[in-house]
């Protein structure tokens, strides 16, 4: 399994709209970076935030989730209570090949403040915007700055396909668009 590089991530943006919208270089004058870099694509998140609230005491369970647990905010910065976490979509629509793996790694800015950002792996066959989860380690409120990058994206190919896609086992996140919680 090899590490895939900006020409071949570039060719597939492109040529089969892998990643929608795409920029073909890597953006950084006064934002924290994203678009295109050697070995990856550094995604930004939409102004569409659900923060974390405990104030009705519900109780997290993910076989039964409540979406009583969070506020929705719609804005350019998303200001994270201490010690709690909120959850974001990707700006970019992302369409995962069948024979690629798909594995998201936080950035090194956002990791450097206490802001840790999570992501299962994409993986041959998903497609949708992705759900991003920020938690704030630290015992001050963080701040998300939406249109800029958060995460980023290392493409992976595999040594042969997979007997079965996420695709074709139907898998309950398949196109997603917005941000969405848990499902059973």
């Amino acid at each position: 399994m090899g590490v895939l590089p900006d020409h071949w991530i570039r060719k597939m943006a492109l040529e089969q709209a892998m990643i929608t919208p795409f920029e073909d270089r890597l953006h950084r004058d006064g934002v924290i970076s994203y678009g295109l870099s050697s070995y990856g694509y550094d995604a930004r998140c939409s102004t569409e935030f659900k923060i974390f609230t405990n104030v009705d005491s519900a109780v997290v369970d993910p076989k039964n989730f409540s979406e009583k647990s969070f506020v929705d905010r719609s804005t350019e910065v998303c200001v994270i209570p201490p010690n709690s976490f909120a959850l974001a979509r990707t700006v970019e629509y992302f369409k995962i090949p069948e024979d690629v793996l798909v594995v998201c790694l936080g950035k090194s800015t956002y990791a450097r403040c206490g802001i840790i950002v999570n992501v299962t792996p994409l993986e041959p066959g998903w497609e949708g915007h992705v759900t991003l989860e920020f938690s704030n380690t630290t015992p001050l409120p963080a701040k998300i700055y939406a249109n800029e990058g958060v995460a980023q994206f290392i493409f992976l190919k595999g040594d042969s396909p997979c007997e079965v896609t996420y695709r074709a086992r139907a898998g309950k996140y398949m196109s997603q668009t917005g941000v969405t919680l848990p499902r059973l």
